[in-house]
């Protein structure tokens, strides 16, 4: 009784006392502990493992050791507060942007997992994980599209959720779709599908990634083959380095994959002299073709990694990016030596334009790229696609004049210069004129809206652009006076992350928290340590 009431009930008694160091020390080392749980993934019961508990006597003998129960009504209490202060944060912003993707964890139960990206009151880009929710039910549109909502009702943002990124799912676009919100296809899955179709366009080239796979499974499976590359390549005085699998999934598994076994070409060669083995190394023609292949998936992999990160703005580089793939391409298509690489640059161009000039009609990755002061206008592919986008800034710009009331004060005329008899009878004529006169008032509002949005675009645009290693949030938080209206877009569109790498991240730590030593986990503590991790707490 005595340990249980150390445990859970002394720091409620001590609260009054805040001067009393031991029970400030205890509250330390109970925040130690919690956070290790959280941060390290260690299951509860390792206030139960007989070294910790030894370890932690050494260090404070007096320290009284809480239960799993305990340890766990601490996460509890920590994950209310630190909800409860991002539900405060959240109702703060103007715009928010969502990820969403699902999840299948060992027990096969399944997860839908919700982030949060937004830009706070100091135009400081944000991302909260709101919730990574057990998903029992059939995986269909309108059970993802009643998840979101509950979801974004729980947290009360379902009037600031401007846009969507998912894959490219069926069931997710349609989810979408019926939620009403602008929707954005993860970039990194866009560009999986165009390497992944452009490597099914050359079936010569998928037989050299079979003999690479079939070659690279030898030397993981066999012992002695494993043991005999790692000998040869000490004798060539080189690192000692493994052989790298493809995952069907991942076309930059495939990137690794070829790259490995060119970089190994040498080495797997006399290792397979030496072995008795049917698996023979590619011929030289195939080795040749793997190194320009790797040329030109090379700016492929640069985009993927750059894209998959979301601590600077990412959605407005999508377009601009785009761009840059296909000029890097065409200017490698030049030096290739293999007819069949030539084809696969060929595939990987055509692809590539025909998924920017898609991109460049899609407002919800326009209008980002011109708010980005280190692209606007330069970031496109076609200038009809870059007129048509410039005309939609416009006119979202002229929204949201015409919404804030903050339209140029010459939409008024002023009362001196009405006829004098206009004011005489206006009240007898108010109800007989009111449709025509609110009609001219619409019109004159609009007409001044519309002027007043054309003059700060091109304003804005006829500037220099920034280089590109400068921050866009930091140039809107210095302009924002000087583009009110374009700064409220700015917000709005630039929060957006170009990719749904940061539910992909969610899950790789749900794998390591869910492991088989703690497959007891429920679902509603597995997302209480998911959220207080992730959001570093």
């Amino acid at each position: 009784m005595l340990r249980h009431y150390r445990a859970l009930h002394e720091h409620a008694q001590t609260t009054n006392n805040p001067h009393s160091s031991q029970t400030s020390k205890k509250e330390m080392v109970n925040e130690a502990l919690v956070n290790m749980v959280i941060k390290d993934s260690q299951p509860f019961s390792i206030v139960d493992d007989d070294g910790f508990r030894e370890l932690l006597h050494v260090l404070d003998p007096t320290y009284v050791i809480p239960t799993r129960k305990g340890l766990k009504a601490m996460v509890d209490h920590k994950y209310k507060e630190a909800k409860e202060k991002a539900r405060e944060q959240l109702q703060k912003v103007a715009a928010i942007s969502l990820t969403s993707d699902m999840w299948t964890s060992l027990n096969m139960d399944a997860f839908l997992a919700v982030t949060c990206h937004f830009i706070d009151d100091n135009d400081k880009l944000c991302t909260i994980l709101l919730g990574v929710e057990h998903f029992p039910k059939s995986h269909i549109a309108e059970n993802l599209a009643t998840g979101h909502i509950k979801l974004m009702e729980e947290w009360g943002i379902k009037d600031k959720v401007k846009c969507l990124v998912t894959d490219a799912a069926a069931n997710m676009i349609a989810c979408v779709r019926s939620l009403n919100v602008r929707h954005a296809i993860c970039i990194a899955h866009a560009l999986n599908l165009i390497v992944r179709k452009s490597f099914d366009d050359i079936s010569s080239f998928n037989d050299i990634r079979s003999k690479c796979r079939k070659l690279v499974t030898y030397f993981r499976t066999s012992t002695t083959a494993k043991e005999r590359l790692a000998q040869v390549q000490e004798q060539m005085g080189r690192p000692v380095l493994k052989m790298i699998i493809e995952v069907d999934t991942r076309w930059n598994s495939t990137y690794n994959m070829l790259g490995r076994v060119y970089q190994l070409r040498e080495a797997v060669g006399a290792a397979l002299a030496s072995l008795k083995t049917d698996s023979t190394p590619p011929p030289a023609l195939e080795y040749e073709a793997v190194q320009d292949a790797l040329d030109v998936l090379a700016p492929f992999r640069q985009a993927t990694v750059e894209l998959s990160g979301e601590k600077r703005v990412s959605a407005s580089k999508v377009i601009p990016l785009m761009k840059m793939l296909n000029h890097a391409v065409m200017s490698k298509l030049e030096g290739l030596k293999s007819n069949l690489t030539r084809q696969l640059g060929d595939s990987l161009g055509r692809r590539v334009r025909e998924n920017a000039l898609h991109l460049e009609s899609l407002s919800v990755m326009t209008i980002p790229t011109l708010l980005d002061p280190r692209f606007k206008k330069l970031g496109f592919l076609s200038q009809g696609k870059l007129q048509e986008a410039i005309s939609r800034l416009k006119a979202e710009c002229a929204t949201v004049i015409r919404s804030s009331g903050l339209h140029s004060a010459s939409t008024n005329t002023p009362p001196a210069q009405l006829p004098a008899s206009s004011g005489a009878g206006q009240s007898s004529n108010s109800d007989l004129w009111h449709l025509l006169d609110s009609t001219v008032d619409h019109n004159r509002m609009s007409s001044s809206a519309t002027a007043d949005a054309t003059v700060e675009v091109d304003r804005y645009l006829s500037e220099v652009n920034l280089t590109r290693s400068e921050d866009p949030l930091v140039y809107w938080a210095q302009h924002k006076h000087l583009y009110p209206h374009l700064y409220q877009l700015a917000l709005t569109f630039l929060c957006t992350p170009a990719s749904s790498v940061p539910c992909e991240r969610i899950f790789s730590k749900a794998g390591e928290v869910l492991s088989k030593k703690r497959n007891r986990l429920s679902p509603n503590t597995l997302e209480k340590i998911l959220f207080l991790n992730k959001n570093n707490v």
